[in-house]
């Protein structure tokens, strides 16, 4: 399979988004129910290192966790080049092809690639929403990710979503996308 779907705007936008987490929001919540945004950071750097992993056909044992106190102290340093790292492999045609693993998961290339795609993208979304941030994805990735979520919303398996949340059919995509992965569009801090 060719590479048709660049990470890079998407792993840029959410790179942003880091650069603005202040320090007093690291304790704030998130849409995903349990997780801190410092959590939700620790996430974010550990799934672009099992992903990159994965585009380079060397999965890693365990998935990406969600520990705040596992944080990297250079967070802010670290996140952004673990997702430029992720992005940059997944660049290679090669990535695309064949099977591979991520999170103790087998699947083919351009499945993982896909789940890297929308675990990101989604993610920033999280992330922007709990810090007040506005979240600008690249309207490619956003489209590329509807039909997997959509088919993993039809066929859920356990952990990868939550229940789907119900969005208006003419919504905006990005919006119709968040419901898919069972988040509520409308969701925002206390």
């Amino acid at each position: 399979m060719e590479t048709t779907i660049d990470l890079g705007p998407t792993a840029a936008s959410v790179a942003r988004v880091v650069a603005g987490v202040r320090e007093d929001q690291l304790t704030g919540p998130t849409p995903c129910a349990g997780t801190s945004v410092a959590g939700l950071l620790d996430h974010l750097a550990g799934l672009a290192v099992a992903f990159r992993l994965a585009a380079g056909k060397r999965p890693a044992e365990g998935g990406p966790r969600a520990d705040a106190a596992a944080l990297p102290p250079d967070w802010r340093d670290e996140v952004p080049a673990r997702l430029d790292a992720l992005a940059a492999a997944w660049r290679d045609p090669a990535a695309w092809d064949g099977q591979t693993a991520a999170g103790g998961v087998e699947m083919p290339g351009a499945v993982a690639g896909l789940v890297a795609l929308d675990e990101v993208l989604v993610h920033g979304w999280d992330l922007a929403v709990a810090t007040g941030q506005p979240y600008d994805p690249d309207p490619a990735a956003v489209q590329a990710c509807l039909p997997f979520a959509a088919e993993s919303a039809a066929d859920p398996q356990p952990g990868l979503f939550g229940p789907p949340v119900p969005v208006p059919d003419d919504a905006p995509p990005l919006a119709r996308l968040l419901g898919l992965t069972g988040r509520d569009p409308g969701w925002r801090p206390r």
